[in-house]
């Protein structure tokens, strides 16, 4: 069930570009974080399973002697952490951590909060051009970064108030109001 947010009618101002990254910002560091933790737990997961974990130092020793590569179901599960991560916060609330510090909010247009397919859809477009930026990156070098920084500033820069992603996820990211201070 939708949540509303505020009456329909209302209409609030679009978030602004610089508090949309300065959220992203925020955001990023707390997404390392979970990252950082879900690695080690699946990390620890799948040693004890393949039965090579008899210490916390035997990952470190796997990986220093080069017998670690590169593990697609680790990606699938921090892919997977990540979209659960931010569409919680999407689809609950409307904001996550970095949004309500700066007071932005993602909604419907009609003031509901956003659906789990909408959050799917946001986060797999913010993903696929992240993804992409990173490839051509390693692929063919660091002269990408002309194309791939104005990429990803393209996929966030509100233009008439509606960023990329809130086009493709007919959402929109709003500005919230400070709450009145009682003196």
């Amino acid at each position: 069930m939708p949540r509303r947010f505020h009456a329909a009618d209302e209409l609030l101002p679009p978030a602004s570009f610089l508090k949309r990254s300065l959220a992203i910002v925020y955001d990023g560091l707390i997404s390392i974080a979970v990252l950082l933790v879900t690695t080690g737990i699946y990390t620890l997961i799948t040693g004890w399973a393949n039965g090579w974990v008899t210490s916390w130092d035997a990952p470190l020793q796997k990986a220093d002697s080069g017998q670690l590569s590169g593990d697609p179901g680790l990606t699938f599960v921090l892919f997977l952490v990540m979209y659960l991560f931010f569409a919680y916060f999407w689809t609950r609330i409307g904001q996550t951590l970095g949004m309500q510090v700066w007071r932005i909010r993602i909604e419907n247009l009609d003031g509901s909060s956003v659906s789990w397919s909408q959050a799917l859809r946001r986060y797999v477009t913010a993903a696929g051009v992240l993804f992409l930026a990173l490839l051509a990156g390693y692929y063919l070098g660091s002269v990408t970064l002309l194309l791939s920084i104005p990429a990803m500033l393209a996929l966030f820069f509100p233009v008439n108030g509606l960023s990329v992603t809130d086009r493709l996820s007919e959402s929109v990211v709003v500005n919230l109001a400070k709450k009145p201070t009682a003196d």
